[in-house]
C-alpha cells in the first residue's frame, strides 16, 4: 500500500483511538473506502502498529499522572499492581475464550478461522458502535450520580485505594474490556471509562486506570499479530504467493509515528470533555457513526 494510505490511516487512528468513538470501527471503514482489505494480516498488523503509536501518545500523556498516583510511594503500586493484574486477568480469562466463540460461530465452518476476519464486516461494526454508544451515553448521563452517591464512600476508603480506582471497579473495568476484544467498533476506552464512571469511580481515576489498562494490553496484542503475520508469510510461500514483511514493518512503523503525534492532539480532547461532562456527546456521535457505517453497508454503495 501507498504511505499515503497510511498516513491517511495513521490520522484517523490516531485522533479516534483515544477518544471513545472507537478507532478500529473508524479505520476500517477507511480501509475499505481506500480499497484496503482489512482483514488481510498485512493491514491488521499496521493496525497494531498505528495502536502502538497511540500507547506512546498515552504513556507521554499521562506519565505525570501515573507517577502521582501509581509510582510516589510502595503501597500506593502495590494497590496500583494488585487492581491491574487483576482486571488483566479477567480480560484475558473472558476474552480469549470470547473471541475463540464469536470466530466460531461467525464461521461455523472454518476450522482455523480467526477473529481478523470478521474485522471486514461493517454490519457487525455499526452493531457495535451502537451498542457501546448507549453505553457511553448511559454513563455520561447517569455515570454523574453515580459518582456523586460514591464520592463519601470513597474518600473513606482513601487510606486503602489512594488515587486508584477500587478492586470492584477495576475487576468491572478489566471484564468489560474483554468484550471490547473481538469486535471493532465496541471502543475499548469509552466501554471501560463508562463502565468506571457507572461503578462510582472518578472521572479522573477511571480514564486513568482505562489508559494504563490499554498500555499493558497492547504489547501481547502487537505479538499476535506479527506471529500472524509471520504465518501468513509462511501459508503464502507454500502456495507461490507473497507478502512482503519488510515493506509491510515500514509501513507499519511510518504510520505508528502519525498516530503517535495525533494521539496526544486526541487525549487532550477527551481530557477536556470529560472533566466538563460532556461525556455522553461522544455516545450520541458512536449512535451517528453507527448509522453511517449501516448506511455503507447495506446502501447503495455496500462496503
Amino acid at each position: 500500500m501507498s504511505l499515503l494510505k497510511v498516513l491517511v490511516l495513521a490520522i484517523v487512528q490516531g485522533l479516534a483511538e483515544l477518544l471513545p468513538v472507537s478507532s478500529s470501527a473508524h479505520v476500517v471503514v477507511a480501509e475499505k473506502l481506500l480499497g484496503l482489505d482489512p482483514t488481510s494480516p498485512e493491514m491488521t498488523l499496521v493496525l497494531v502498529m498505528l495502536h502502538t503509536g497511540t500507547m506512546f501518545a498515552v504513556i507521554v500523556y499521562f506519565w505525570t499522572q501515573w507517577k502521582r498516583a501509581y509510582f510516589s510511594a510502595e503501597d500506593a503500586f502495590k494497590r496500583f499492581l494488585v487492581r491491574a493484574i487483576w482486571a488483566t486477568l479477567l480480560t484475558g480469562v473472558i476474552g480469549y475464550p470470547l473471541q475463540k466463540l464469536v470466530a466460531h460461530l461467525a464461521f461455523p465452518n472454518a476450522p482455523k478461522a480467526q477473529i481478523e476476519d470478521l474485522f471486514g464486516r461493517l454490519d457487525i461494526v455499526a452493531a457495535a458502535l451502537f451498542a457501546v454508544g448507549i453505553l457511553i451515553l448511559w454513563a455520561g448521563l447517569a455515570g454523574r450520580d453515580a459518582e456523586a452517591a460514591a464520592t463519601n464512600a470513597y474518600e473513606r476508603s482513601i487510606s486503602r485505594s489512594g488515587e486508584n480506582v477500587t478492586f470492584a471497579q477495576a475487576g468491572w473495568m478489566g471484564a468489560v474490556q474483554a468484550i471490547c476484544l473481538p469486535f471493532r467498533g465496541f471502543s475499548r476506552s469509552g466501554a471501560t471509562i463508562s463502565t468506571g464512571l457507572l461503578a462510582g469511580a472518578n472521572r479522573e481515576r477511571a480514564e486513568r486506570f482505562s489508559f494504563a489498562l490499554a498500555v499493558i494490553l497492547t504489547p501481547p496484542v502487537i505479538a499476535r499479530e506479527v506471529l500472524r503475520l509471520l504465518h501468513a508469510k509462511h501459508d503464502a510461500a507454500a502456495t507461490g504467493a507473497v507478502i512482503d514483511l519488510h515493506a509491510s514493518m515500514v509501513a507499519a512503523l511510518f504510520g505508528m509515528f502519525f498516530s503517535f503525534l495525533a494521539g496526544l492532539a486526541a487525549l487532550r480532547w477527551l481530557s477536556s470533555w470529560l472533566e466538563h461532562g460532556k461525556w455522553h456527546l461522544f455516545g450520541i456521535y458512536c449512535l451517528l457513526a453507527s448509522a453511517v457505517v449501516a448506511y455503507l453497508h447495506f446502501g447503495p454503495m455496500h462496503l
